[in-house]
């Protein structure tokens, strides 16, 4: 008789967290216990906590996962193609598209109500997203097509200004996000990097107003 093969800790960290994406996205995140992922995943409870410390640390893990693996910053990197403002905005295009991540996304929305996890998402995104809109940004500035001086703190407001649109973290309604994204816009183009249009606006309000409670199919 055979015996069962043993799976690496790699092989069951990547089983947890595509048995969390499979049931966050057909279930629902509040409605996903930790026991439905295990059951899905096939394995004990026990097993998902060698892994996450709670449901909303695996979240939060599948989302940089799920970033990595689809990385669009990786997509336009080596493109000759594109100006430094081209690779930008192809980049929020290619993100934009991506509606699994999109829909991971704004179920974890809620999640960083939990002070731990949002400091460790906002460490995430200053860590990995802030060098990623510099380099681009650099480029468009030796390439002419960005004209700022302030492309550094450009580069720490774009990977975290998603945090300050959060209803969870700073209460709005649909409105006031809009207005929020719009302000976000004007600011940017006013330090010369155009890359927010309006259509960005209105996909913004549906998927955050959703954590606000006011989200409609």
């Amino acid at each position: 008789m055979a015996r069962p093969v043993k799976k690496t800790p790699e092989q069951w960290e990547d089983e947890i967290l595509d048995a969390a994406k499979e049931l966050f996205l057909s279930k629902g995140y509040e409605e996903t216990s930790v026991s439905d992922i295990m059951e899905r995943a096939g394995g004990a409870k026990g097993m998902f906590y060698r892994f996450f410390q709670s449901k909303g640390e695996a979240m939060r893990a599948l989302g940089d996962r799920m970033f990595f693996c689809n990385n669009p910053f990786e997509a336009v990197r080596g493109r000759t193609d594109l100006t430094g403002l081209q690779k930008i905005r192809e980049v929020l295009a290619i993100d934009g598209a991506d509606k699994e991540r999109e829909e991971i996304g704004a179920q974890a929305v809620t999640i960083l109500k939990d002070p731990q996890i949002l400091a460790a998402a906002v460490e995430a995104n200053r860590r990995v997203l802030t060098p990623l809109w510099f380099e681009l940004i650099e480029e468009g500035r030796r390439d002419g097509s960005i004209r700022t001086e302030y492309a550094k703190e450009l580069s720490e407001l774009l990977a975290l200004a998603n945090f300050w649109l959060m209803p969870s973290v700073f209460p709005a309604d649909t409105a006031e996000i809009g207005h929020k994204c719009r302000f976000i816009a004007e600011v940017l183009q006013a330090m010369g990097l155009p890359i927010i249009e309006d259509g960005m606006f209105e996909r913004a309000q549906w998927l955050l107003g959703d954590s606000a409670g006011e989200r409609s199919e």
